[in-house]
């Protein structure tokens, strides 16, 4: 017979062992868990964006257009450090939900 306590416990294997693992990307994702091939996309998205911030950096050095390179790295201090606060916040609000009862 299949109790709750069971039930619950084989979905938890379920989802451990079927749960993609996308380790690089989750450093640019807005969401804590890339769940869906939409939030592989926006992190795809970010991470091109964030090293199209490191290219432009490098090179408004290189011309010596240092104003230019000033506002290139806040843009590239800035999107890392807003992600993160984005992936806590979400995080913070999933632990808030009252579980779903079985």
């Amino acid at each position: 017979m299949l109790t709750q306590s069971k039930f619950a416990e084989q979905l938890r294997d379920y989802q451990i062992r079927y749960k993609r693992k996308y380790s690089a990307l989750t450093f640019f994702s807005p969401k804590p868990q890339i769940q869906s091939r939409v939030d592989v996309a926006v992190a795809i998205g970010f991470a091109l964006l964030f090293s199209m911030l490191v290219v432009s950096s490098l090179l408004t050095l290189y011309l010596r257009h240092f104003w230019l390179f000033g506002v290139a790295i806040c843009f590239n201090i800035f999107l890392p450090a807003r992600l993160r606060m984005s992936r806590q916040t979400l995080a913070r609000n999933r632990e808030r939900r009252l579980p779903l009862s079985i």
